[in-house]
């Protein structure tokens, strides 16, 4: 074997280690989200959906609180207008997430760029980050990803197929995975008072709107809590200095 057909060997050998490497840190978070993929699967049933319509939302569409949210508002018959803006805003916090990944992505090429995009979720997001990753692996990015749209494709299928069999699925309780998933993601990037600051504004504020019944308390909590974040983190520097 010559010198560069080892050297090709080896990379490849470090390729498929990152692969698996990703898809194993994200392995925890897909089981996490299984319930709200059954529950998103069996929803559409209800709400209409053939099976292949139902699949192809987690197909094609990938976001779980869009796919609730659309068909939520299909059930209560809003018009297509108002689901395009919802989901529009629902998926606005991937535009945040894309330009803290833009250093890493943009050099890439396009195929890269398109697949990497696609699967960009907040559970890829939290296990490939800048801030998470010393060096950034594509071959690690797209592991995680396609294990993550798998396993919410599988979860999906499950659902179609247990809301053909049983109703009432959704009173099992199985949305509190979104909850939960989310909690996973947040805790432990708690590691200082600016993060803390920001992570209780947004829970606070976040409760208020739902307790006064705000349908857009997702676009007023999240600014609020990056500012509040943001002048903690000012308010440090200057006490350190």
């Amino acid at each position: 074997m010559s010198q560069a057909e080892i050297v090709h060997h080896s990379s490849n050998d470090e390729k498929v280690r990152a692969f698996f490497k990703g898809a194993a840190a994200i392995i925890p978070l897909t089981v996490a989200v299984l319930p709200w993929g059954i529950l998103t699967g069996s929803l559409a049933i209800e709400s209409g959906f053939d099976p292949v319509q139902s699949q192809a939302l987690s197909g094609i569409i990938f976001a779980g609180a869009v796919q609730l949210a659309i068909m939520g508002m299909i059930q209560a018959g809003v018009g297509l207008g108002s689901i395009l803006i919802s989901a529009l805003l629902i998926t606005s916090r991937h535009f945040l997430y894309s330009m803290v990944m833009r250093k890493n992505i943009s050099p890439l090429p396009l195929k890269w760029r398109l697949a990497l995009g696609f699967l960009l979720t907040d559970e890829l997001f939290a296990i490939a980050n800048p801030g998470q990753l010393k060096r950034f692996d594509r071959w690690y990015a797209l592991g995680g990803g396609l294990c993550f749209y798998l396993g919410w494709n599988l979860a999906t299928l499950g659902g179609i197929i247990a809301g053909a069999s049983f109703e009432n699925l959704d009173a099992l309780g199985l949305d509190f995975a979104i909850a939960a998933t989310f909690i996973a993601l947040v805790i432990p990037s708690i590691k200082n008072a600016p993060v803390l600051v920001c992570v209780l504004t947004a829970l606070v504020t976040s409760v208020i709107c739902q307790v006064m019944q705000i349908q857009v308390g997702l676009l007023i909590s999240a600014p609020l809590a990056m500012v509040a974040g943001f002048v903690c983190a000012k308010a440090t520097d200057r006490g350190e200095s």
